[in-house]
């Protein structure tokens, strides 16, 4: 017996198309300007931005594979696919974190040659195509952990992209050509918090870890607490993907329920506890009514 309301809410496909298409028009020039001006510096953020570019198309592959219906087969669709494009977004950014930190490191004892002028204007070229990019994707961030992976990516250009910005002026203003290296770890030391924060919230989801804000014991004693309920075991609480939470319970119940018909009253005030009581509005519930004696014939691990 269940509580059916699964659906993949908003997956912002236009906003990431969107978004995809200004990163992969800077990934273009960046290209272009590192040929043009030599700029080694600018070749390593063309990378980064080809990394970024990846990353979004994986996001933007995600939200329309989570629009398919679901089968007999795939029961849930594909909307656990933005908890794993969420996590392969994470893991890119986690690797290019820890790869400006190595490479900022080297290039503190030997710095490379530098085109400060190349670099400003291209650096500037790049951050008013982020600031379009977070302007289009600000609005439906909070969506889903894919779209918060997304945004991320977006920031982190931007953040590259001041960070082209400053150390170009520094460069030119002083010659000092190490400022690109403190940028980039500066860039890498805020990045890798964040991406190890969607890991573990990825990982979290995939692990069917219950909902962050849903205590399981407090859901136990509410639901005992409802009339004609006697016990509650085999109680599980996940996440399909990051804003579908699904709990189920066994719901042992008075024997006389199954006689007076009064189980599918039972049934309505559990679904509307686990519904609306809770921080975690959890919709798609199912409990299974027992009656008393039916708990012999359950597997002995159960809770």
């Amino acid at each position: 017996m269940s509580g059916h309301h699964h659906h993949a809410g908003p997956t912002h496909r236009g906003r990431l198309a969107i978004a995809f298409a200004i990163t992969a028009a800077i990934l273009i020039a960046e290209v272009i300007g590192a040929f043009v001006t030599g700029s080694l510096a600018l070749l390593v953020d063309a990378g980064h931005m080809l990394t970024d570019a990846g990353g979004l198309l994986i996001a933007l592959m995600a939200a329309s594979l989570m629009m398919r219906p679901h089968t007999p087969r795939r029961t849930w669709g594909y909307l656990r696919m933005e908890v794993l494009a969420a996590g392969a977004q994470a893991a890119i950014l986690l690797a290019v974190g820890i790869y400006a930190l190595v490479e900022g490191v080297q290039r503190l004892f030997a710095p490379p040659e530098v085109n400060a002028e190349g670099l400003l204007i291209f650096g500037i070229i790049g951050l008013l195509g982020n600031i379009a990019s977070m302007l289009v994707l600000s609005a439906g961030r909070n969506a889903n952990l894919n779209l918060r992976a997304a945004f991320l990516e977006v920031v982190n250009d931007a953040l590259g992209s001041v960070a082209v910005i400053a150390s170009a002026v520094v460069i030119a203003a002083t010659g000092w050509t190490q400022a690109d290296a403190l940028a980039a770890m500066l860039i890498a030391l805020l990045i890798v918090p964040r991406t190890i924060k969607i890991l573990r919230e990825a990982g979290s989801i995939l692990l069917e870890t219950a909902p962050k804000g849903l205590d399981l014991e407090d859901v136990r004693q509410h639901i005992l607490e409802v009339p004609h309920v006697l016990a509650v075991h085999d109680l599980h609480a996940s996440r399909i993907s990051s804003n579908i939470p699904v709990l189920s319970a066994h719901v042992v119940i008075e024997d006389s329920c199954f006689v007076d018909g009064h189980a599918p009253q039972v049934l309505d005030q559990l679904q509307q506890c686990v519904a609306e009581h809770f921080v975690v509005s959890v919709e798609h519930s199912t409990f299974q009514l027992e009656p008393a004696g039916h708990l012999e014939h359950e597997h002995p691990a159960h809770d």
